[in-house]
């Protein structure tokens, strides 16, 4: 669909329109719509979307801000040519159909994280999350509406990734849904350098002088480390998670950020994937050289060039990545007696290997190292 302007990309009332007119035909259900629909005490605000297949909003709910987000594209189709496209009820809140009992839907979200997740012997805990998240009104029953709204939010992958990791204390907290529409918290700081480029003179700025705002407006360096310890933990949590492995696509500064009290925070889920979403994208793809065999921006696999196909083998694991962006983000302005072992650290920590057979113990001792090098210098002081 071609759009004519930001103001039409952004169209906060006809998602609000949308989500509000298929609650009141009892199509969907959720934890926030009653405030969304009836009360309007969840209100939107002001526009962050670049992307029509995904709305993003900052908004305030009960007079607290946070973020909400909203998939419209399809409705917006349907509106346009009511006679072409499926509606949007029909499409997305398909399944599971009149009639399918609770077991039945169980083993329906069983099979789904399994074929997303991996077959992980955590995934009936996770089936019970679900299940509890989606009995919006507590009756220890789950409606067709109630299970025709998480289904269709799990489809969703940045839906899937919060529920999956909502144990880590570096992901953004789940606060409600209704239908496939979701809240979030609002995270104070959305790019690891605490202020970004406007995008309309990034294009006209030489690099240096990206790097001079960002240096200028970087936290102080004990606040830097303490924000990069949080990013390396996070890279351990989804390393051998309790729901599988994830790979982090885009490492850039812009998909990460921090709290007021300067705690890592993972601003970007969609820029991260699982371990069986790469393998299915990478199973059987043909490849002449490791480019071809990449998800995303930067989860590339190793080429088998003499089979012509890809391998499972990443060539950079997460953590390379990670030291990559944290090389200039930590040694601007450290402290001259940590500097040099700093450096070295990071540098072994780029070099590192996505093979498998150096993933386990390799990986946890350069990860341990570096976390523990920053850890002794800012702690017992008040950036701890």
């Amino acid at each position: 669909m071609h759009y004519s302007s930001y103001s039409e990309l952004c169209r906060g009332h006809v998602c609000r329109m949308i989500i509000c007119d298929q609650y009141k035909k009892g199509i969907i259900s959720g934890s926030t719509c009653k405030d969304l629909c009836e009360e309007r005490s969840l209100l939107f605000q002001h526009c962050l979307s670049s992307s029509p297949t995904q709305q993003v909003y900052r908004g305030l709910w009960r007079e607290r801000e946070v973020i909400i987000k909203c998939s419209i594209e399809e409705a917006l189709k349907a509106d346009n040519h009511p006679d072409s496209v499926p509606r949007r009820d029909v499409v997305l809140f398909d399944k599971p159909t009149r009639g399918t009992s609770i077991d039945e839907f169980k083993e329906m979200l069983l099979n789904f994280l399994k074929a997303k997740l991996g077959d992980q012997p955590s995934l009936a805990a996770l089936v019970s999350r679900i299940i509890a998240m989606a009995d919006v009104n507590r009756d220890g029953k789950v409606s067709l509406a109630e299970a025709k709204s998480i289904w269709a939010l799990l489809q969703l992958n940045e839906f899937l990734l919060m529920v999956s990791l909502h144990e880590k204390e570096h992901t953004s907290k789940l606060l409600g849904h209704c239908g496939d529409l979701y809240v979030t918290e609002k995270i104070p700081h959305t790019s690891l350098y605490g202020v970004d480029v406007p995008p309309f003179l990034q294009s006209l700025l030489p690099s240096v002088v990206h790097q001079i705002i960002h240096q200028w407006f970087a936290p102080a360096w004990p606040r830097r480390a303490k924000i990069a310890i949080g990013l390396l933990e996070f890279v351990e949590e989804i390393f051998h998670g309790t729901y599988g492995n994830f790979y982090i696509c885009e490492t850039g500064f812009k998909n990460v950020g921090y709290n007021d009290k300067y705690d890592f925070k993972m601003v970007n889920l969609r820029k991260v994937a699982t371990e069986m979403t790469i393998r299915g994208f990478l199973k059987g793809r043909h490849c002449e050289q490791n480019v071809d065999c990449t998800y995303g921006k930067d989860c590339t696999a190793t080429c088998d060039k003499l089979m012509k196909q890809c391998k499972s083998d990443m060539v950079q694991p997460n953590l390379a990545k990670v030291c990559g962006l944290l090389q200039d983000y930590l040694l601007y302005g450290a402290p001259p007696e940590l500097k040099e072992e700093l450096q070295k650290q990071l540098r072994t920590c780029m070099t590192l290997s996505g093979l498998a057979s150096q993933m386990e113990v390799h990986h946890s001792l350069v990860l341990n190292n570096l976390k523990t090098l920053l850890w002794k210098k800012i702690s017992n002081t008040k950036y701890s």
